[in-house]
């Protein structure tokens, strides 16, 4: 046996990071394994440089990798993963492939090619203050300011009123934050779910990016506005990425907010959480007469085709994904992807809303498979911070940024 550690490159997260950790440890108590296991935990655009950009894990600096579904047709188009169906055909993951919801099977499927099992997950939805919501003074407060109930908005217009009610800079609380760290996908994440929640879409019926629509112009303009709103937003949403702005959360300083369901979790099982026992979540506000998005972006565990260790690679992932490595993921801090997981009752009595998980995947959009997806973000996220930081009117910016996408998305 090589005496070269296995490398693993883990979504930098301390819930992944903790999680990985004592996996790792418990396979090789399992399978009397002795490889030492390098964990580096790297931030998403280091991640996504180390394993596709630079190819490391084509010529094998890397051995395991936590990938995301926007990044799968780019490695599959590189032949940066090794090819998982071989293995899982000879030595199928438990109660593969009815244990896990066909959502989060069918982006890493190409053909007869699998590129990933399931790690971590969790739609993005409305994440919320129970405790201020069902709290009977602030109900009457609210009834008298505006004349109406306090309720969990449905509605965009509800959403920056409520925002407003709940923003007290004096008491460290704020009425919503936002991920605005210009790092491709945060603010990009934030602009589809405003496109969608009015109807629109993100592609043309030829199948190209579109974002000159009036939809997409409407969203946009909202979301400017909604981020700049000091009377609204907490003041650290310029530069927070998802992970921080759900440590706000957790911290107590935010009524309510657009997250990855994860974030609603952490609070209940992070020593650090001063909300534990006082969230919930619910669907997204949306335009009057259209559907409630979500958005499904999923991280998988992926092999690396230069990667001199891979019997051992998918030996360990396919112990990590089974059932009780994805409820120890979910009880650290992140969202396992099995079924037995959301109805747990043990994770439904600690994360009380776990089991809506289902609810919200029926409503949830993944984003288009295209292998210069990164290119295209990228383009989205400066066409959103052009918007954020500049007067320049939502038609034109959404105008320039469609012509950049034509030559990307040719």
């Amino acid at each position: 046996m090589n005496n070269e550690p296995i490398k693993i490159a883990v979504r930098k997260f301390g819930p992944f990071e903790s999680a990985m950790q004592k996996v790792w440890d418990n396979y090789c108590a399992f399978s009397g394994c002795t490889l030492k296991a390098e964990l580096v935990p790297l931030d998403l655009h280091d991640l996504h440089e180390a394993t596709l950009l630079n190819d490391g894990l084509k010529n094998g600096e890397w051995d395991v990798a936590h990938i995301n579904t926007d990044w799968l047709l780019e490695g599959i188009t590189t032949g940066a993963f090794e090819d998982l169906k071989p293995y899982i055909t000879a030595n199928p993951p438990s109660a593969f492939p009815l244990g896990w919801s066909n959502s989060l099977l069918a982006s890493q499927q190409f053909g007869n090619r699998i590129a990933g099992l399931p790690f971590h997950d969790g739609p993005e939805c409305l994440i919320y203050r129970k405790d201020l919501f069902d709290d009977v003074v602030e109900q009457q407060r609210y009834l008298e300011q505006y004349g109406k109930a306090l309720s969990v908005p449905r509605t965009w217009s509800d959403f920056v009123q409520v925002a407003r009610f709940f923003n007290r800079p004096e008491q460290n609380l704020y009425g919503t934050v936002f991920a605005c760290y210009p790092d491709g996908h945060n603010t990009v994440f934030d602009f589809c779910l405003q496109l969608w929640s009015r109807g629109g879409t993100l592609v043309d019926l030829n199948g190209k990016i579109n974002v000159n629509t009036p939809e997409a112009v409407e969203g946009l303009d909202f979301y400017r506005q909604m981020v700049k709103d000091k009377t609204a937003v907490h003041p650290g949403a310029v530069n927070y990425d998802s992970v921080q702005a759900g440590a706000a959360f957790a911290r107590g300083e935010v009524a309510m907010m657009i997250n990855w369901f994860g974030f609603a979790a952490v609070c209940e099982v992070d020593q650090a959480s001063t909300v534990k026992g006082k969230v919930d979540v619910a669907l997204l506000p949306a335009s009057e007469g259209c559907k409630p998005p979500s958005l499904n972006v999923y991280w998988l565990y992926t092999i690396g085709s230069g990667s001199i260790y891979k019997q051992v690679a998918y030996d360990f992932i396919r112990f990590a994904v089974n059932e009780s490595n994805d409820k120890l993921l979910t009880l650290e801090g992140g969202i396992g992807c099995r079924i037995s997981t959301w109805k747990d009752p043990e994770i439904n009595q600690v994360v009380p809303y776990y089991h809506k998980l289902e609810q919200l995947h029926e409503t949830a959009h993944t984003l288009p498979q295209k292998s210069n997806w990164a290119a295209i973000a990228a383009e989205i996220d400066r066409m959103v911070l052009k918007a954020i930081n500049t007067d320049q009117s939502a038609q034109e910016i959404t105008a320039t940024a469609q012509n950049n996408l034509n030559s990307i998305d040719a």
